[in-house]
């Protein structure tokens, strides 16, 4: 399997598979290249709908002379518990990071999200978060702010008093309850819209659909979610926890 950067042939490739509908993993097939190499090209560059080749490769050579300039610590990879591939993590946090960007979650705060979600403890504190993405105290206080507000960490105590911050199994289920009731307030304006360009007209009947349709919507959300919350909590059997079991000729 090739390695190094993209060339421009291949970004020109990557844009007509998109513009013939295909997958990423039918790309990367045809370039023999990783799935995630084509999955973090795509949507740090514009995702499936705005990727231009062109523009994919200039942002890449732009983004190459600023590393140069800048010479990041952070571009090794960081060791890793359980036999894991070091370099295949961080190039996984990377694509992760690029898709949680495509949410529409800013950057610096898409980086502490991977970054948390990755770790095994599923907590780092402060210092550690710094360490790891290589930047200043103060983005990580701005992103762990902004996650916070959106109900996506939460910040605990450690047993030597330090702040930590978590992601937990609930995290999601409370993300998906709190954006299903942000939009009561879009369903509630487009009723009063109703109301101000009279029943029946045009305009009011698109607004009462809107607000019908987002209803329904936020209902299903928020009953799948109380549906669905117990699978957060629900621990994989692994080939371990299977030979722990006797076997029946062993008594």
């Amino acid at each position: 399997m090739p390695g190094g950067r993209l060339t421009q042939q291949e970004r020109q490739q990557i844009a007509l598979g998109l513009g013939d509908g295909l997958a990423y993993a039918e790309i990367a097939r045809r370039l023999d290249r990783p799935t995630s190499t084509i999955t973090r090209e795509v949507m740090r560059n514009g995702g499936p709908a705005g990727y231009r080749a062109d523009l994919a490769h200039r942002a890449t050579e732009q983004r190459t002379r600023r590393r140069r300039q800048a010479s990041p610590r952070g571009a090794e990879a960081f060791p890793q518990p359980h036999g894991r591939d070091a370099a295949a993590v961080k190039e996984y946090e990377e694509v992760f990071t690029t898709v949680i960007m495509a949410s529409g979650t800013p950057r610096m705060m898409a980086r502490v999200m991977a970054c948390l979600y990755i770790t095994d403890s599923g907590s780092l504190t402060a210092s550690e978060l710094v360490q790891r993405l290589q930047v200043s105290p103060a983005s990580i206080s701005k992103a762990i702010t902004f996650l916070e507000s959106q109900g996506l960490v939460r910040r605990e105590r450690d047993e030597r008093r330090r702040e930590r911050y978590v992601v937990d199994d609930d995290v999601w289920y409370q993300a998906t309850i709190a954006s299903a009731q942000a939009l009561m307030q879009v369903i509630e304006t487009a009723r009063q819209g109703v109301g101000v360009l009279g029943p029946g007209t045009p305009a009011a009947v698109r607004l009462e659909n809107i607000a019908r349709f987002l209803d329904f919507i936020g209902e299903s959300t928020t009953r799948a979610a109380e549906q669905a919350r117990e699978i957060l909590y629900v621990k994989p059997e692994t080939a371990t926890d299977a030979t722990d079991e006797p076997h029946p000729d062993n008594g």
